[in-house]
């Protein structure tokens, strides 16, 4: 290819390409260095051919991007993961094993995985946060693939081919040898050979082997024949003919070199051969030999010519039919390193079936298959062929052809035998007589072999390589690209009639005139290195009749031919023999070939011979005096080709070049009708003769369009429409535009620095007034259809036309560096222009209307032609143009009409200085942005989906380009550009519907240009856009919210929630596949491009060994390798529709990156929210924008938008800094009341990341809440309402978070979050490690201090916030144990209980919360039938809503009924606080507190009591709800009110007078002992159950719960009595549970009175009912018995005070005091006597009302008398007295005792006798002897007593 150095000849813009002449091509030049001026064609056409290709750098634009952003791995944490520390750690031990390894790990891009960038310190330096969104979301960024989306864009094409477009082979001869020795020289030709069409491909290469002293014979030319193949093909061969000096007669024959036994020539041979050869200068054929270069049945073995680096495809063979070479490196593919072997690889051939030549063979004969076979040659020529690629373009592909890859270096001999090996295998025999050999042989041997062979030279134009001429060149159908004008000359055959040894000389005379002068030096040499020769000979055919000849004489020809030139041929005979001297030649005759008549004849000539020559023997008079031999037969044949692109052979064009000459030199008539006619026929030129000449003609009709009169012009122009639409149709790749014209354009059209006028003013003139006529409505004929088609080519050429004006005019005038000014149109050009350009339009908006492909590609051409000016002119008058456009399509168009507009804004916008554009005015702005921006926003809200999804691409691309453009990386270009565009946002905040109806991939490319713009905007403009309405504002932070929820990242353990499943529905279904959803849609396709090739991202190596490392399996079989399989697979299991499929199915290096893409946009969109966010809080606080300044509500909503989502470490790291300043700016509005939602959510996401693993987010999440702390301190002094708040949203996050976890055994415990909560809430009031903390998250040490201005009080409380984090962790805990309860609720009813109670009690800051705890444990009570409990809970709720009513002053009641209810309930407290107006916060609070709620709960709290038949309480609670309806004057509820108040008052009556007393429940102490109660070992509690539960009841409901917790080394115990318990003593392994029942104690009781407690003694008062004390007694022995008589009898009373009191919330209390006393025995005995007297008397001295009462008294008193009086009944005071006051106790006891003892006594009987007379008065007929009974017993009692004490009688 030409070397495309610049030579700045031109201006800056155009580039010239020397063009390069062929290899052998100087010697023309003294031929045309006649004077052409007469000729101007030929001038046209040589010039043409020698002008340097002029190409304009500008056209196809051009972008240098930045390197491309290489992301790192954002960290996305979930509560359970901490990838940040295993990343560190594997970095740790990454880099001390890395040092070994580093070379051999190939980083992909992002690769390694490294820390995210710690965004705190970047930010001072580039301004920002993060990165920007753009390069995430687009990065595989390709403008030239994205340009060459748009409809009718154009492709630059490459340079035009120079001599052939395939592939190139050389041939070298390395040496020919002999079996009988080589003597004399030998000289051969080689050239290419189609065996089918029997025909040369090329020219000649001729060599010469000469003798030398050794054998192997040295080569005298070291030069390469260089041969040009367009493909391979089995028929194309190398045709070689050997000559030799002509054989001496009698001397020794050739048939030496080819007899059968081996044989050497003697000396005297020699020396006879060797003297010969030094006299004979002429030769004769010796042998020849076919090649077939490409043996077609062995295509398969190598791959054959599909594989475009397999050397030579196939084969490179030395036999003519049968035996062919097999490539031996067809199979060696030298793996990626072929450019140093210049793209081929070199294949050594010797040829030993070398054929003798038989005398008079001719080519035809070679062919023959019926003529025997000459005889071979003994010998061998050894040639090297060799495979040039045209470019090294080619070489980079691998061949696919599954080419064995064997490494380079020992190419020697294994691979040789492999490719025998396969040879064999492949069906073909060893050649049969062994007679080709090969061998591939390594380059350095080649070296040492033969010093001077040229190897490693390979430009095509080294000095001493023959390039052959391809005779192809003159049948292919493309314009000829170089001057060539030869003809070549085959001498065929003469035939004489006698033999003669006859060669024949030819040269080339100029005229008949002078036999004698010299003829023109017009003949090549045939060897290098000497100039062009006056005469050529050829062979000498020996002594034969028919003379054959092989010999190509190549003919310079002069640049015209006259009639004169013509072709002279004088043969000779000579005698092959020596006499004296050397022999002589003698003439035998001429023969003559006028050339002008002949050369273009394609057939071959017959020639009579002339005896002689006489003076003007070519005119027609001369003939009769002209003298032939044989009779005048035409006796010679010869055969010529022309081969000229300066000669055409078509006759029309010929005609066209001469009217053009004569036109152009003025010869013609002036009306010029031949002229006119010559053109008018151009268009039946047949088209091969039309391409080759396609230029030139172009040239010249251009020429005429520019300067000739009006009819020549529209002639000229009508043909040349033609001729472009034929060379069009006739394009056979199909492109709208045909190649060989774009390379007309862009190449060879030229003004010739300014030799010819410029060709536009013609132009747009002629076709103006062309489209004016169309306009009008005259019939322009189907010529406009072809113009319009054809009109990108015209508008090109009046483009570069001016372009290449421009840069003449100022080249010259303007400073290097400088960039030329715009042409200067001329006003009527321009006018032109601007009608030309209106026609077009039209044009395009009819035939759009009606759906024509034509108009679609129109528009382009017209976009490029404006695209173009404003390179060329000034940019001013080009948007007159555009603004044209956009009138003629303006609004909201048809949908066929407005895509045409937006690739004409698509191309125009694409141009390299749109951002430096100019606006319409001085003063605007650059028009054509504003243009653009108006456009696509109106496009936006087109009904069209796809022209949507269109205008948001275009500007996704737009901003890329500019993003990634290396010319616009400074920050106030960046500001210039942002500014550019900040119009489009101004838009959409106005009409944000047209957004909202976006799909969701255009949102996100709208949003994603949003980001940009405000990324690179200074803070001024953004306030100027905040500034509009508050309304505006809100908007403006919609957008940002938008943001985060359309690029938010969902881990993908997120997604496997969503769309899984094959059926789901994934909306449209895509048409491509996605594969992402977040990034932009051109990745999509960038990864199926990617997939579809085996992949290779950048940076691995070729063999993809980085596959392996990522993952060893797949090479598996069952797994496919190849991805075009896994991508079947997928779709064929049916997941080929999801997108989370098309992700698993892709390579993992791809999937890598396109995670890492996806996570790298999410961080940077969430970052550029949060710094937007910074900067809006920085303009609040000046008070300089719109908004609502009382709730700051965009502040808020995009925090908490920020919080929610899920974000990566780096925005974690970012945030709290811009937290902290928010707060400290905005602290007063954001937690004020109106805000509590907000704040709500921000406690709430704060303690969510309070639970996360990741140390980095959670520490920063305590500094988050104590931040919330500091504020609250500083506007409120307290933190009362933050506390509720807090506690609120615990309580929502704890149904959240898992706060338990199964451990193995199947039981419950603390899980993992629920630990790391609370550290976090311990952290929070830390105050050792607060500044550490607070410096580690990037916060000044004092950020803490509240301060208020002018004070220096720091408001802030340790011990506060040590009481908020206390009450938080309670809560925290109390839900803890709730959830660690879940298994045993069921069972476990008390646990279950507590639990609900210990929630209610943390809650207790929060009446809501407090009332649901409250009612859930109400609810767990009424199931359990625990009545009493549960109307506590009930009363407990109503106290809430009392309280908090009264506080507010706004309810009937007063603190007093608040106080009564406590009597009721001590749980209600009595302080009425301002907790419960803090915790008004929104969802929660007071405001549900109303009286009717509080009614309602004290009606349930009656309802439930009175199922408890606890009625004192019913009355005390009635008489609550009294008040309320007095107040309300509801007299009917009153009356119900008192009619239960009254069932109330007879129901107690009825419990008092019941003779039974009436218990409302029993009570059990149970003490617990034993590791596997847990909390609860050690402990002892007072359980309150209903009335009828006894003790075995008891024992067997906690056997039940308990035996349930057991594990197998663990057994449950129960103590059978109700001793003290030492619990060191028992024994470990056993857990104890014991029992006892206890009696509770009066508030007045005397708990030191010795006397047996009766309870029926006490049902007296209403208040006895709530008990909190209770007592038991155990009786025991000194002396170690377990039992005793009344004498050893001691008694322990316990008494126990209980935490609360009965009846609670709960349904045991713990014992928090336990006292005991000790009675010694007589004191037990004293306190049993005293004990029947209290009773006694108690029974007589109740007074009784009515007479009506007496049955029950009399009931009563008979039971206590038959108990006292009857001696057989009871022994009881008989005991005493023998127990002690018999014998020796009376002596034991002290006085003191005895007497207490004996008046205890006295007073019983005296009791007893008072009672009897009582029971007399009372008792009826019936009882009469039951009277008699007791008044018997009383007596014999006294009697008894008597012994004892003898005092009683005469007491009684």
């Amino acid at each position: 290819m030409a070397t495309e150095e610049c030579t700045s000849s031109e201006g800056h813009r155009f580039k010239r390409i020397p063009r390069q002449s062929l290899a052998d091509n100087p010697q023309l030049d003294p031929l045309l260095n006649e004077n052409l001026d007469q000729w101007p064609h030929i001038n046209e056409l040589v010039q043409c051919y020698r002008a340097d290709w002029v190409k304009d750098e500008a056209k196809y634009g051009h972008f240098d991007n930045v390197a491309s952003t290489s992301f790192q791995n954002q960290i996305f944490e979930g509560p359970d993961t901490d990838i940040e520390t295993e990343i560190r750690l594997a970095n740790v031990r990454h880099s001390k094993t890395e040092d070994a390894l580093e070379d051999d790990i190939p980083s992909t891009s992002g690769r390694q995985i490294s820390e995210a960038g710690s965004y705190g310190s970047s930010k001072g330096l580039n301004m920002h946060y993060g990165e920007s969104p753009l390069p995430a979301y687009e990065p595989a960024f390709d403008w030239e693939s994205e340009r060459s989306l748009i409809f009718g864009q154009r492709t630059p094409e490459t340079l035009p081919a120079q001599y052939s477009s395939g592939l190139k082979i050389t041939v070298k001869v390395l040496s020919l040898s002999f079996q009988a020795g080589l003597i004399e020289p030998f000289y051969g030709t080689i050239c290419l050979y189609s065996r089918e069409r029997r025909e040369k491909l090329s020219e000649d290469f001729y060599f010469r082997v000469l003798p030398s002293e050794m054998q192997d014979a040295n080569i005298s030319s070291e030069r390469r024949g260089i041969f040009s193949l367009d493909a391979p093909s089995a028929s194309v061969c190398l045709l070689i003919q050997l000559e030799k000096p002509a054989t001496e007669e009698g001397g020794v024959t050739p048939s030496v070199y080819s007899r059968k036994e081996p044989v050497h020539l003697t000396e005297r041979e020699k020396q006879k051969l060797q003297v010969w050869s030094r006299i004979m200068p002429y030769r004769e054929s010796f042998a020849w030999a076919i090649i077939p270069l490409f043996e077609s049945n062995n295509a398969v073995v190598a791959g054959g010519s599909a594989s475009p680096s397999s050397p030579l495809a196939s084969s490179v063979s030395g036999s003519s039919s049968q035996d062919s070479i097999v490539d031996p490196l067809s199979k060696v593919t030298l793996d990626g390193k072929l450019s140093q072997y210049s793209g081929g690889s070199s294949v050594i051939v010797e040829i030993s079936n070398l054929n003798k030549v038989k005398e008079s063979y001719t080519e035809d004969s070679l062919q023959d298959p019926k003529r025997k076979v000459h005889k071979p040659v003994k010998g061998v020529l050894k040639l090297e062929v060799e495979k040039l690629h045209a470019s090294h373009a080619d070489s980079d592909n691998i061949s696919e052809g599954g080419s064995v890859v064997a490494d380079s270096n020992d190419a020697g001999d294994h691979s040789y035998e492999t490719s025998y090996g396969k040879h064999h295998g492949n069906g073909l025999d060893r050649p049969r007589n062994g007679n080709v050999k090969c061998s591939v042989i390594d380059r350095k041997e080649l070296h040492r072999s033969s010093p001077n062979v040229i190897a490693e030279n390979h430009s095509d134009c080294n000095n001493v390589d023959f390039q052959a001429f391809d005779f192809r060149m003159m049948t292919r159908s493309e314009p000829f690209s170089q001057l060539f004008h030869y003809l070549y000359v085959y001498p065929l055959t003469v035939s004489l009639s006698r033999k003669r040894n006859l060669f024949l000389r030819a040269e080339m005379r100029k005229d008949d005139v002078d036999i004698r002068k010299q003829p023109l030096e017009a003949l090549y040499p045939r060897y290098p290195g000497t100039s062009l020769q006056k005469w050529a000979h050829t062979q000498i055919a020996v002594g034969a009749r028919m003379a054959c000849y092989h010999d190509e004489i190549k003919i310079c020809l002069p640049a015209l031919l006259t009639p004169q030139h013509h072709l002279l041929f004088t043969f000779f005979h000579v005698d092959l023999q020596t006499k004296l001297e050397a022999p002589k030649p003698v003439i035998i005759g001429y023969a003559v070939l006028p050339l002008s008549t002949h050369i273009q004849l394609q057939s071959d000539v017959s020639l009579p011979i002339l005896r002689e020559l006489v003076p003007h023997y070519l005119q027609e008079s001369s003939k009769e005096r002209l003298d032939y031999l044989e009779d005048g037969k035409t006796v010679f044949r010869l055969r010529l080709k022309l081969c000229s692109s300066l000669f055409p052979v078509n006759e029309r064009i010929r005609d066209f070049f001469l009217e053009y000459d004569r036109h152009t030199l003025r010869t013609s008539p002036p009306w010029g009708s031949e002229l006119l006619e010559a053109i008018n026929s151009l268009k039946n030129v047949e088209s091969t003769a039309l391409l080759q000449f396609l230029q030139p003609i172009l040239n010249m009709l251009l020429h005429l369009i520019g300067d000739g009169g009006e009819t020549l012009q529209v002639a000229a122009f009508r043909a040349m429409v033609n001729i472009l639409t034929r060379v069009q149709q006739e394009s056979t790749d199909g492109a709208e535009r045909n190649r060989f014209l774009v390379s007309y354009v862009d190449y060879a059209f030229d003004d010739f620095g300014g030799r010819q006028a410029p060709v536009y003013p013609g132009l747009s003139t002629v076709w103006g007034s062309l489209a004016r006529s169309k306009a009008k409505g005259y019939r322009v004929g189907p010529v406009y259809d072809d113009v319009l088609a054809m009109a990108w080519f015209f508008l090109e050429l009046i483009v570069k036309s001016m372009a290449l004006e421009q840069s003449r005019l100022f080249y010259n005038n303007v400073p290097l560096g400088e960039d030329i000014p715009p042409l200067q149109l001329k006003e009527g050009v321009f006018r032109c222009i601007m009608q030309l350009y209106d026609c077009l339009l039209t044009e395009v908006h009819e035939r759009c209307k009606k759906g024509l492909s034509l108009a679609k590609r129109l528009n382009s051409s017209l976009a490029f032609f404006c695209y173009d000016l404003l390179s060329v002119i000034e940019p001013r008058q080009v948007f007159e143009l555009v603004s044209l456009y956009l009138d003629k399509f303006a609004g909201v168009c048809q949908s066929i009409l407005h895509e045409c507009k937006l690739s004409f804004l698509q191309i125009i916008c694409d141009h390299d200085l749109f951002v430096e554009m100019p606006g319409r005015d001085p003063s605007d702005r650059n028009y054509l942005s504003s243009v653009l921006i108006q456009e696509i926003f109106l496009t936006l809200d087109h009904d069209d989906l796809s022209q949507r999804a269109k205008a948001a691409r275009m500007l996704v691309i737009l901003l890329c380009k500019h993003e990634f453009d290396y010319r616009y990386q400074k920050r106030e270009d960046k500001l210039y550009i942002a500014q550019l565009y900040f119009p489009f946002i101004g838009q959409i905040l106005d009409e944000m519907p047209v957004f909202y109806n976006l799909s969701a991939v255009e949102k996100r490319e709208v949003l994603v240009v949003i980001l940009q713009i405000l990324r690179n905007l200074d803070d001024a403009s953004l306030v100027k856009a905040w500034q509009q309405s508050i309304a505006r504002t809100r908007l403006f932070f919609k957008l940002l919210e938008e943001c985060l929820l359309h690029f938010e990242h969902k881990r993908p353990a997120d997604s496997l929630l969503m769309g899984c499943s094959s059926r789901s529905p994934e909306g449209e279904v895509p048409a491509s596949p996605k594969y992402s959803d977040r990034l932009s849609p051109a990745i999509n396709t960038y990864l199926s491009e990617a997939s579809r090739q085996e992949v290779r991202p950048q940076g691995t190596p070729e063999n993809g060994y980085l596959w392996h490392r990522v993952s060893p399996q797949l090479s598996s079989p069952n797994q496919p390798y190849s991805l075009r399989e896994a991508l079947a697979q997928a779709q064929s299991s049916r997941i080929g529709t999801t997108t989370r499929a098309l992700r698993e199915s892709l390579h993992p290096i791809l999937r890598q990156k396109l995670e890492i893409w996806e996570e790298n946009l999410s961080t940077a969109v969430s970052l550029q929210v949060l710094e937007m966010t910074e900067k809006f809080s920085a303009a609040v606080a000046s008070h300089s924008i719109a908004t609502d300044y009382g709730k700051l509500d965009c502040i808020a909503s995009i925090l908490t938008g920020l919080f929610s989502r899920s974000q990566p470490l780096a925005f974690w790291k970012a945030l709290f800094p811009v937290f902290n300043s928010i707060f400290n700016l905005h602290g007063a509005t954001l937690m004020a009341r109106e805000n509590d939602r907000f704040l709500k959510q921000v406690a709430f996401h704060l303690l969510r990341l309070a639970v996360f693993r990741n140390n980095s987010i959670r520490r920063r999440a305590v500094v988050g809440l104590q931040i919330l702390v500091r504020n609250s301190f500083y506007y409120f002094m307290h933190t009362t309402r933050l506390r509720v708040m807090l506690t609120i949203t615990l309580s929502e996050l704890m149904s959240d978070v898992q706060v338990t976890q199964m451990k193995s055994d199947g039981s419950l415990e603390e899980s993992g979050e629920a630990r790391r909560l609370t550290r976090s809430l311990e952290e929070v009031a830390d105050e050792g490690r607060s500044e550490e903390l607070l410096r580690e998250c990037g916060l000044p040490g004092n950020a803490l201090h509240a301060v208020p201005e002018g004070s220096t009080d720091n408001r802030w409380s340790w011990s506060e916030v040590k009481l908020l984090s206390q009450s938080l962790l309670q809560a925290l805990d109390a839900g803890l144990e709730h959830a660690l309860l879940a298994s045993v609720m069921t069972v476990d009813k008390y646990a279950a209980a507590e639990s609900f109670y210990r929630l209610a009690m943390a809650y207790e800051s929060v009446p809501d919360l407090h009332i649901m705890w409250l009612l859930h444990l109400c609810d767990a009570h009424q199931e359990m039938q625990s009545w009493a409990e549960a109307a506590q809970c009930a009363v407990a709720v109503a106290g809430v809503i009392m309280q908090a009513l009264v506080g507010r002053n706004d309810a009937v009641w007063s603190r007093e009924h608040v106080a009564s209810l406590r009597k009721i309930c001590p749980v209600v407290s009595s302080d009425v606080s301002a907790e419960a107006s803090a915790a008004e916060v929104e969802g929660y609070g007071a405001s549900k507190l109303t009286v009717d709620s509080a009614v309602k709960y004290l009606q349930l709290a009656n309802k439930l009591f009175s199922q408890a038949e606890l009625y004192h309480f019913c009355a005390s609670i009635l008489e609550l709800i009294i008040p309320v309806y007095k107040s309300r004057r509801a007299y009917g509820q009153l009356a119900k009110c008192h009619t239960s108040l009254t069932n109330i008052y007879e129901s107690i009556l009825e419990q008092e007078s019941s003779p039974i007393p009436f218990i409302d429940a029993t009570y059990y102490r149970v003490g617990f002992y034993g590791e596997r109660f847990g909390k609860l070992d050690r402990k002892e509690y007072v359980y309150r159950e209903p009335r009828d539960v006894r003790l075995g009841d008891i024992m067997e409901k906690l056997s039940h719960i308990y035996e349930s917790k057991m594990d197998g080394n663990h057994t449950l115990h129960i103590i059978p009595d109700s001793r003290q318990v030492n619990a060191d003593e028992l024994q470990p392994g056993v857990c104890y549970l014991q029992i006892t029942a206890v009696d509770p104690v009066m508030e007045d009781e005397d708990l030191g009175s010795r006397r047996e407690r009766i309870f029926s003694l006490s049902t007296g008062t209403v208040r006895a009912r709530v008990f909190d004390r209770f007592l038991f007694d155990t009786p025991f022995t000194k002396n170690g018995k377990t039992q005793g008589g009344l004498e050893d009898q001691w008694k322990r009373r316990t008494v126990l005070q209980n935490e609360g009191s009965f009846p609670a919330l709960v349904n045991r209390l713990l014992v928090v005091k336990s006292e005991s006393l000790e009675f010694s025995p007589v004191e037990n005995a004293i306190g049993m006597i005293e004990t029947r007297t209290a009773a006694l008397r108690n029974e007589l001295e109740e007074p009784r009302s009515s007479e009506g009462d007496q049955l029950p008294r009399l009931q009563s008193l008979q039971r206590i008398l038959q108990g006292s009086v009857a001696v057989q009944v009871n022994s009881g005071v008989l005991s005493v007295c023998t127990a002690f006051l018999s014998g020796e106790p009376a002596t034991r006891l002290r006085s003191q005792e005895l007497q207490q003892l004996i008046a205890a006594l006295l007073e019983f009987m005296a009791v007893c006798k008072r009672a009897i007379r009582v029971h007399f008065r009372l008792i009826g007929e019936e009882d009469q002897d039951f009277h008699t009974q007791l008044v018997n017993g009383f007596q014999s009692l006294t009697a008894e007593l008597s012994h004892y004490i003898p005092a009683i009688l005469s007491e009684l």
